[in-house]
């Protein structure tokens, strides 16, 4: 039988709250099934950032990419809205937005980003997929995002 709309809302609902929370990464991952293989991947060149286009497959890499991103990235108040649900895949779509800052360079940019959830039977997720601003974070990360920002204030 499949879920119902009302459970996976709730379970997506409750992921984004982790993050909304900034959540440590365990309790993060004690959301991620135990019984499918799992997976997270954020869309985009692999060369603009160490968590962009690669896909980390399994619990362990799952772990790894919430660590690389814990380590590079900061975000406030991040809220979540416009959530999808297709009972028929047990996925979720949704809306993102936050404040997010490159931690070594200290440049930050307002984001609106996507998320994508499958679940499993037992409502866990399985496959975590973002769709994000990957050329802010890039320029962020090489410290010239503050200035294209200055270039296109004069253009």
């Amino acid at each position: 039988m499949s879920p119902t709309r009302t459970n996976l809302l709730s379970v997506a609902k409750t992921f984004c709250d982790a993050f909304s929370q900034k959540k440590d990464v365990p309790p993060i991952l004690a959301l991620f099934s135990t019984t499918h293989q799992v997976s997270a991947l954020e869309h985009g060149e692999p060369s603009l950032a160490p968590f962009l286009g690669r896909p980390f497959v399994g619990t362990a890499n799952v772990q790894k990419y919430f660590e690389i991103i814990g380590s590079l990235l900061s975000y406030d108040d991040v809220k979540f809205s416009e959530f999808v649900v297709d009972t028929e895949t047990s996925r979720v779509a949704l809306k993102g937005q936050g404040k997010f800052t490159w931690l070594s360079t200290g440049e930050s940019w307002d984001e609106t980003f996507a998320y994508m959830l499958d679940f499993d039977d037992e409502l866990k997720v399985t496959d975590y997929q973002v769709w994000a601003d990957s050329g802010a974070a890039y320029l962020a990360r090489v410290g010239k995002l503050d200035e294209v920002r200055k270039v296109h204030e004069i253009v």
